[in-house]
């Protein structure tokens, strides 16, 4: 499966990895999802819970969703709108990882 090959790929380095879920443009309101918020964070925290539960190391992982504001294609075409419904998988650099919480830091609010 795809996924287990990106998790090879990316296991072998030290680097946290942030997982970040997309949609297109078009709203999106049911019980299940309030807004395309919570669609794309589904998206990135589902290839997290699936790394986790094929042994990835839980604390060099992060999840975000970006809703439908950083499109990568035109919203206006159908074509356009299934490339924006995506999942990033993102290695951080050095610098990259400063901005990310740690494993050892306690939660915001929580110190």
């Amino acid at each position: 499966m795809l996924l287990d090959n990106i998790a090879a790929a990316i296991d072998k380095y030290s680097n946290s990895v942030r997982i970040e879920g997309y949609t297109d443009n078009i709203p999106i309101k049911t019980a299940q999802f309030q807004s395309n918020w919570e669609l794309s964070t589904a998206r990135a925290t589902n290839i997290v819970h699936y790394l986790v539960d094929h042994q990835f190391p839980a604390e060099k992982l992060s999840a975000v969703g970006y809703g439908q504001y950083r499109p990568i294609a035109d919203n206006s075409t159908e074509e356009g709108r299934q490339k924006n419904r995506r999942v990033d998988v993102v290695m951080l650099s050095s610098s990259g990882e400063q901005g990310e919480p740690s494993a050892d830091e306690p939660p915001p609010g929580k110190k």
